[in-house]
């Protein structure tokens, strides 16, 4: 087998497993490309990546280039020389990046392409009602998720998956993969496969605030998905009485319906529903804009429907 020195290149927590596999399993990793360091906070207080944490932790180099075609940052990152790059929930790369290395540079992705392709693959795979999502391997090319794929694996979407659930055994399933992506080539160049693109196949914008909204005129099983697809973050939310409420679990009553689309019902102590295109929806837990996320209970408790 040949040693293979990498360069790995995300920013947030789903990648931390990731490369946190490669280090416990003496692959080395040169250096990591991360996002720079943003303000967060009231206090504005400038706050590290979850995997430059890991990475100083660990005694890694860091680079956190502003501009990812800046010169300087390039030569920096060829004085490395680097057989392969790995890319686990990052930005787009130009070809200066990502053409570098000769074994070229591999992403993992949260679905099984070419389903899903783009920002948001696991919430909108709940979103959509899916039974069955995945993790997959590619290298990359000019257009963004659709490179050759190296591996792929499956995973099941329970009935009662929330997306934060699902994320975070695909964030585990996929560490898993870009370790044996890796421990591949180290063996010899590997057979890939082309993706094959169809009309019609699901795909996942980033999710914006329209998004989120419930429209109560559906049926009752897409407002269900839309919820579980949204948990934790960023929440599907619905509007009563001027006051944003965002929704983060329901349950359907799959009994008679007795409410119009949007229409409220309450006992004022322990029951909360609204009315779908079907069925009526119970709302199990809601948040008000500006206050803390409660159960249904404790929020009749304090206030007025």
């Amino acid at each position: 087998m040949n040693k293979i020195k990498t360069i790995f290149i995300g920013t947030p927590e789903f990648a931390v497993p990731s490369l946190d596999i490669l280090v416990q399993n003496n692959i080395e990793v040169a250096a990591v490309i991360t996002a720079p360091d943003r303000p967060k906070g009231r206090g504005r207080i400038s706050s590290f990546s979850a995997i430059k944490e890991y990475a100083v932790e660990k005694g890694i180099p860091v680079l956190q280039p502003e501009n990812l075609k800046n010169e300087g940052f390039l030569e920096e990152l060829r004085s490395y020389r680097a057989d392969l790059q790995i890319v686990v929930a990052f930005r787009m790369l130009p070809e200066a990046v990502w053409n570098m290395p000769p074994l070229g540079t591999f992403n993992l992705h949260a679905s099984l392409l070419p389903n899903y392709r783009g920002a948001a693959p696991i919430n909108w795979a709940v979103i959509n009602g899916e039974v069955e999502t995945g993790v997959t391997t590619f290298f990359l090319k000019h257009q963004i998720d659709t490179g050759d794929i190296a591996f792929q694996e499956k995973e099941p979407i329970h009935e009662n998956d929330t997306c934060g659930a699902l994320y975070e055994r695909l964030m585990h399933k996929g560490a898993r993969l870009v370790l044996k992506t890796v421990r591949e080539l180290e063996k010899g160049p590997i057979q890939t496969v082309p993706q094959t693109w169809t009309s019609g196949l699901p795909v996942a914008p980033k999710i914006f605030r329209d998004t989120c909204c419930i429209n109560w005129e559906q049926p009752a099983e897409k407002i269900r998905n839309l919820v579980r697809g949204l948990n934790p973050y960023p929440s599907a939310w619905t509007k009563f009485n001027g006051t944003l409420y965002k929704i983060s679990e329901v349950e359907i009553n799959k009994g008679t319906p007795t409410l119009a689309p949007g229409e409220i019902k309450t006992d004022h102590e322990k029951y909360l529903a609204v009315g779908s295109s079907d069925f009526d929806i119970r709302i199990l837990y809601l948040q008000a804009e500006g206050k803390k996320k409660m159960d249904i209970c404790e929020f009749l408790r304090g206030n007025k429907i």
